[in-house]
């Protein structure tokens, strides 16, 4: 990867038709991105620089390829006038498009997460999955549910046994005698033996009592018990909806960093892929979001067995090659692009990179 971050200068033998004389060599940036922009025996090669020397040869004019360490560096090149296209396949923003040019789509895909794999995180302990428990929205049904199992009863057995005396002989007074008869309902839900009230009825009423605390304990435990079983099996990340407050791993500069802010989670940008899956199989971080087929590629190849994709795609955007505004490559890039989906080079380019649909 030190490598890979120095500026890499290639030529790419994009050749023109013979007998004709090529254009002015296009300075094509990217930032290393699998499966679209890699680096393999000192060559460019991937997804996105399949297509753009199927473009060039349409255009007819040699490239030079550099490959530049991050996102940033690549728009930077563009906007100062060191490149003349970014290749890598960037998705379209509003606030893109007020700078640059985006090319017709060349490939349609969404965001989706990464987590290890065989279940949870590097990140997982037992405090955060009983925190997580603590706060899931079937235990505050049940803390409910248990508040509700204390307040009922206390005011039964009080207002039986007020006239007796209550347990403290406070008589028919609501206060202190409520707080009584509240700390007897907690000790019966808690099956601890509660001081038997005085009147008759309120007896009955309290063995009863003692029975549904019994009751409620056991589905809870068992509730806890089976939560506790699931949350461990499925790992605390299964999708894009799981990632409140966790820590994840994005790429530096790319319009994920935003789309998972907003999901809630903790962000911790790298400069490129290869760092934040890095930090995903160290134990920093519980999960990486970066667009799908990136993943999905690290999943089969760099990172089989040890990583998995989970949950569905979000997010799903269009990618393009990106020129300064009103370049003249522009017009020129589109015109070739439509030219390799007529005659099928595109679909050609992308199974050999992505499979068939």
């Amino acid at each position: 990867m030190a490598a890979i971050r120095t500026s890499l200068l290639l030529l790419a033998l994009a050749a023109p038709a013979l007998g004709q004389d090529p254009g002015p060599e296009v300075r094509a940036v990217a930032g290393v991105f699998p499966p679209f922009v890699m680096v393999e025996r000192g060559q460019p090669t991937g997804f996105s620089v399949d297509l753009w020397k199927a473009v060039a040869a349409r255009m007819k004019v040699p490239t030079r390829f550099e490959i530049v360490p991050d996102t940033a560096s690549a728009f930077d090149a563009l906007r100062t006038g060191k490149a003349d296209v970014i290749i890598t396949g960037h998705f379209y923003t509003p606030e893109r498009d007020r700078e640059f040019d985006f090319s017709y789509s060349i490939l349609n895909a969404g965001q989706q997460v990464m987590v290890r794999s065989g279940g949870a995180s590097g990140m997982d302990a037992p405090l955060r999955t009983y925190t997580t428990l603590l706060f899931s929205r079937t235990m505050l049904l049940w803390l409910g549910t248990a508040l509700l199992l204390l307040i009922i009863p206390a005011h039964v057995v009080w207002f039986l046994d007020r006239r007796s005396g209550g347990f403290d002989g406070s008589g028919e007074r609501y206060f202190p005698g409520i707080f009584h008869a509240l700390s007897w309902a907690a000790q019966g839900l808690l099956n601890q033996s509660p001081t038997m009230p005085r009147q008759r009825l309120a007896r009955v009423f309290t063995i009863l009592w003692l029975f549904a605390g019994v009751v409620f304990i056991s589905l809870l435990v068992a509730q806890l018990t089976a939560s506790i079983t699931v949350e461990r099996f499925r790992g605390l990340v299964n999708g894009p909806d799981d990632l409140e407050g966790k820590v994840v791993a994005t790429q530096a500069g790319s319009t994920t960093v935003d789309h998972v802010k907003r999901l809630g989670a903790r962000i911790q940008a790298f400069p490129g892929p290869d760092e934040a899956v890095s930090a995903l199989l160290d134990g920093q971080v519980d999960a990486v979001v970066l667009a799908a087929p990136a993943l999905q590629y690290y999943e089969t190849h760099r990172g089989a067995g040890q990583v998995k994709v989970v949950g569905h795609q979000f997010i799903k955007r269009d990618l393009g090659f990106v020129v300064r505004r009103d370049s003249p490559l522009h017009r020129r890039i589109d015109s070739a692009l439509v030219d390799l989906h007529d005659d099928g080079t595109y679909e050609r380019i992308r199974e050999k990179w992505f499979g068939s649909e």
